[in-house]
């Protein structure tokens, strides 16, 4: 059987970002269970602000980049969602990158890994996201990944500081690992529409 593949996808074009190691993190917890992870970043992808969805192009018309992320998600098994959390919601530059798309998410299941500087690890983001990420034909799984404090949580690379960490998140990872085989399983069959 083929490999599981997963886009994790970050969500923070800030300077300072600290994020980015809980993504980081993401990338290798997946790949430790054979899992082929791709952290897609946006301020390395340079995305346009939406004024057309990929599927608004005429076909062979739509920036590289796009092409580019359309043809990952469409193999995609699932999708790991990293998102800080501004004013109580998802960043911007996240919401951007999972607007130029829709029918690339349908009937694939979606883990939330979330994070904020205090301690409530981005929770409140993470419910607005759930319900952004269903209208996107994505099935949530029920467990969350909340990371509080996460400029202390991880080092540049993702290594956690809390060598007890992998143990904390193995739940969510079990989880989410078990929806991509049950959707990738089910899509096999077809899909409603």
């Amino acid at each position: 059987m083929q490999k599981l593949l997963v886009p994790v996808i970050y969500g923070s074009v800030r300077r300072d970002r600290a994020g980015i190691r809980a993504a980081r993190y993401a990338v290798r917890r997946l790949e430790a269970r054979g899992i082929e992870a791709v952290l897609i970043d946006p301020m390395e992808k340079h995305l346009p602000l939406l004024d057309r969805m990929y599927k608004e192009y005429p076909r062979g018309e739509a920036p590289p980049v796009l092409e580019e992320l359309a043809d990952l998600f469409r193999r995609a098994d699932g999708f790991a969602i990293v998102s800080g959390e501004y004013n109580h919601t998802i960043p911007p530059a996240l919401a951007n990158l999972l607007d130029h798309f829709l029918e690339e998410y349908f009937f694939r299941p979606a883990g939330i890994i979330c994070y904020s500087g205090g301690r409530f690890g981005g929770v409140r983001a993470a419910m607005t996201l759930r319900a952004c990420l269903a209208e996107m034909g994505m099935v949530t799984i029920p467990s969350l990944m909340p990371i509080p404090n996460v400029g202390d949580a991880f080092d540049e690379a993702g290594v956690p500081s809390d060598p007890k960490t992998d143990d904390y998140t193995a739940q969510f990872f079990d989880e989410f690992e078990w929806y991509m085989n049950a959707l990738r399983l089910a899509r096999t069959n077809g899909v409603p529409y």
